[in-house]
């Protein structure tokens, strides 16, 4: 607010002819209040207070439209304290600040009463900080029995014992209520608790710890409605959703005749143990002879001779060739982005078979996933692990690996073996749904990250190129540190390339 002599100043240089925005320059305040002090009377002299006051200048007191409800309120009773009479002033309307409206209490309340208040509360204080001497005390206090232990709680005390020990002698000495909770900031329920407390008990009542009820979370009826709400669906109610709501849940239980927080039905629901979980997706299998064939399969591992041969066979595809996105650092400031529509240069289906005992990969490349694939794997196979007496092919339960052609085709090839030195050939199938045990479903994973995740491929030629690649570096490691299936190997797989029941082989994230 500006005072009377800047405002004179102002005049002034108005008065010399100087425009208001020479003023503004000049003075260093703003257009509206040289404007507004240029239509106001003529400053007569310097005293800030009653210039304010006599020529109306500044905002107008909030409180000075309340004076005649605080004066009534003080005529009714003139001992009130301050922070209840702000309450009652509250309630009329008021909006301003508590420390203005106590200034006008302050000078409204009579001087008698404040004389008697400022008494009460200097006696007090002077208890509290032991400055009377306690045989003024028993000659003041004569009559109060429990003298000495209402003096010990006062100064040895905890907190609410002292409070408790100075209300009660505060009444005994004859002060007012209003002044004994308004030094003690006391509600007046709290101050006649205290009170019937030692009258009906003496100290012993006043001191005890109170026990608090039962929480209501642990109330049975309350809990029962909980839970047989929760375990009903909301559809059941005319709500249209499948999950509970905190909101749905509180309105039910309110129409139900349970009234009720948001936060005591989530401490019920917490306390019985129920957490947020989402669902996990499991691949699952049918088949109704899965341990049967799992079982197939570990014992031929377990017996498996070093000259014979377990594949884990499969195709991966077909994939396009076309810019593919992934996860991988970026420079600061740099977007990374995969085209949603693009034009492929190609499409590849890799039939491949993963040797476990060895960890060797046999590849090639396919138009279509039928049954002359699987025979072209399998007489490759024969080739490749001429050596050998028995190899054992196992594949998932696609109609193009267990199709009659295929094992009329697996049957005349047997019976050609013996004469021409090939090995014998036997099928390990496994479980219907059982993709997730095909192990050769990791090594795709791992090569899908390591060379097809993130790439760009000129041409469905450089594609295969670096698919080659992969499975040649893989094989030339696997061959200078030879190691069964079952350790932790190549390490851009998803998981352990060994046969085992817990394994999921297949990425389900991964989908071309």
């Amino acid at each position: 607010m500006l005072g009377l002599l800047k405002r004179h100043e102002v005049e002034v240089l108005l008065k010399a002819g100087h425009k208001r925005t020479e003023v503004v320059r000049l003075t260093g305040i703003s257009p509206s209040s040289v404007q507004r002090i240029a239509g106001e009377a003529t400053i007569a002299h310097f005293n800030d207070t009653a210039g304010r006051r006599k020529q109306r200048i500044g905002r107008p007191s909030i409180v000075e439209g309340f004076r005649k409800i605080i004066s009534d309120i003080l005529e009714k009773e003139p001992d009130l304290p301050s922070f209840e009479i702000l309450r009652q002033v509250r309630k009329a309307g008021y909006s301003g600040g508590k420390t203005v409206l106590y200034a006008v209490v302050a000078s409204l309340r009579p001087i008698e009463m404040a004389t008697k208040r400022n008494e009460a509360f200097e006696w007090i204080r002077a208890v509290q900080q032991g400055a009377i001497l306690r045989s003024t005390l028993e000659k003041e206090l004569g009559h109060v029995i429990e003298l000495d232990k209402l003096l010990k709680g006062i100064r040895n005390g905890p907190s609410p014992q002292r409070k408790k020990a100075m209300a009660v002698l505060s009444l005994e000495r004859g002060i007012k209520c209003s002044l004994v909770r308004s030094f003690l900031h006391l509600s007046r329920k709290s101050l006649r608790s205290y009170w019937e407390r030692y009258r009906h008990g003496s100290t012993i009542a006043l001191f005890a710890k109170r026990m608090n009820g039962p929480k209501k979370s642990q109330d049975d009826r309350i809990r029962q409605a909980v839970f047989a709400l929760l375990h009903s669906p909301p559809s059941v109610h005319g709500i249209n959703r499948t999950t509970w709501k905190m909101t749905d849940l509180q309105r039910i239980l309110r129409e139900q005749g349970q009234s009720i927080s948001r936060d005591l039905i989530s401490a019920i629901i917490e306390d019985a143990g129920f957490k947020w979980r989402k669902a996990r997706v499991v691949l699952t299998s049918s088949d109704p002879n899965y341990q049967t064939k799992v079982e197939m399969i570990v014992k031929i591992l377990s017996e498996l001779k070093s000259d014979e041969a377990f594949f884990s066979v499969d195709e991966f595809g077909p994939f396009a060739v076309k810019k593919r996105g992934g996860r991988k650092r970026v420079a600061p400031g740099e977007d990374y982005t995969v085209p949603q529509q693009q034009k492929s240069k190609g499409y590849l289906i890799i039939t491949a078979a993963l040797e476990l005992s060895r960890n060797q990969v046999t590849h090639f490349y396919s138009d279509k996933k039928n049954t002359q694939e699987m025979i072209k794997m399998m007489d490759l196979l024969r080739i490749q692990y001429r050596n050998c007496t028995t190899i054992y092919l196992s594949w998932d339960a696609a109609s193009w690996h267990i199709s009659q052609d295929l094992t009329l085709h697996v049957k005349q090839r047997n019976d050609e073996a013996l004469g021409e030195g090939y090995p014998v050939v036997k099928t390990a199938p496994l479980p219907v749904g059982a993709q997730f045990l095909n192990v050769i479903e990791s090594v795709f994973s791992g090569m899908a990250r390591a060379i097809i995740h993130n790439s760009d491929y000129d041409s469905v030629e450089a594609a295969k190129d670096a698919i080659y690649r992969y499975y040649a570096e893989r094989n030339e490691y696997f061959r200078a540190h030879p190691k069964r299936a079952g350790h932790k190997i190549w390490g851009q797989e998803r998981v352990e390339s060994e046969f085992h029941e817990s394994n999921n082989c297949k990425d389900p994230l991964y989908c071309w």
